[in-house]
């Protein structure tokens, strides 16, 4: 059931990919977003529109004042350095608890966290939005694209059901203001299963030049990540999900159309905005 009076919304990780976007589309749904973060000055350059306040998820008590009025709550499960999931979840569900927050999304990072179990345990009307791979992920090829026309990569047989970010925002701003999606968890795809190959031939075709796909070995991608300096648990993560991507990252869903009544965006959709990345 749609709820067309306007609500105050506070999002926290408002300027990060999915954050932005669960604003973007809460303002045009017409609805009032106050913005949670560590930096109010960068996030105002970034969130015109948007009422910014100061605060930090690993300090709770700093998020009394910006849950004033507020009707729901969109959640990120992790603090500090290296995306450290959060400890402070019963202390954040009791704040918003007194202030009379009715609804929750919860952004899922992985893995179920402290802050995600105290979500589910709550009184709170709340949704688990779980997307599969973000399609912004490809701005990682920008830079070998536009100097050297290439992508390199490992396990190129590997699928993707990958998600436009505009849809995870989109999702979220349904379930964070309207009934009906209460004690939800929603894995979220984008509408068509895809190679390494569909994806460089539709960034090709949005940048209207060719782009060449070269296999890397595994030993071969792990030197590359470690030199670009990421840790050993992203690497082994990463040569997981690549090497044997698990069902749930390949199979198309309806998740997007059902919750928002309209379709999935697709890859050639996100290819044609960013473009331009992607010249030289």
């Amino acid at each position: 059931m749609t709820q067309n009076t306007s609500q105050t919304v506070l999002v926290t990780g408002a300027t990060g990919t999915v954050g932005r976007q669960v604003v973007a589309e809460l303002l045009h749904r017409g609805h009032t977003v106050r913005a949670l973060t560590r930096d109010p000055e960068r996030a105002r350059t970034v969130l015109p529109g948007v009422d910014v306040v100061r605060g930090d998820l690993t300090d709770p008590a700093s998020l009394a004042p910006a849950l004033e009025g507020v009707t729901a709550i969109h959640l990120i499960t992790f603090g500090g350095a290296m995306f450290a999931p959060l400890e402070t979840g019963p202390e954040i569900v009791e704040l918003a608890r007194k202030a009379g927050v009715r609804r929750a999304t919860v952004l899922f990072g992985g893995e179920e966290t402290p802050l995600q179990r105290a979500v589910e345990a709550s009184e709170l009307d709340w949704t688990v939005v779980q997307p599969v791979e973000f399609m912004s992920n490809a701005l990682e090829w920008a830079e070998a694209i536009r100097t050297e026309d290439t992508v390199a990569e490992p396990f190129t047989g590997r699928l993707s059901a990958m998600i436009h970010e505009a849809d995870i925002g989109a999702v979220a701003a349904v379930a964070l203001t309207e009934e009906g999606h209460a004690g939800r968890t929603y894995l979220i795809t984008g509408p068509e299963t895809l190679t390494l190959q569909d994806k460089v031939d539709a960034l090709a075709a949005a940048r209207g030049r060719e782009i060449a796909l070269v296999e890397l070995s595994e030993e071969t991608a792990k030197e590359r990540w470690r030199a670009a300096g990421q840790p050993e648990e992203v690497i082994g993560f990463l040569i997981m999900v690549y090497r044997d991507t698990p069902p749930e990252g390949r199979t198309v869903v309806g998740t997007v159309e059902e919750v928002t009544g309209r379709p999935a965006r697709t890859f050639a959709e996100w290819a044609a905005e960013h473009a331009a990345a992607f010249r030289a």
